[in-house]
């Protein structure tokens, strides 16, 4: 059984995450369901925190998935 994995982008490489999609979900709909739950956090907790976010998608089935980034090549 292989994991769908989503990147969730960031403007500084230390604020990417990657969360692992439930299985009862496609990309495509994963995709506006994330977008979904971020912007609810956002629109509710004016200071949110990565952790306010982690913690709504888990309560839909994300998973953080840890990863390494690679070395930057400038």
């Amino acid at each position: 059984m292989s994991v769908k994995l989503m990147v969730l982008p960031a403007s500084e490489a230390a604020g990417i995450r990657v969360v692992s999609i439930p299985d009862d979900l496609e990309e495509q709909e994963a995709f506006r369901h994330v977008t979904g739950i971020i912007s609810a956090v956002e629109e509710s907790t004016p200071d949110y925190a990565w952790e306010d976010i982690e913690d709504a998608l888990e309560k839909h089935g994300y998973r953080r998935v840890s990863f390494v980034l690679g070395p930057s090549l400038d």
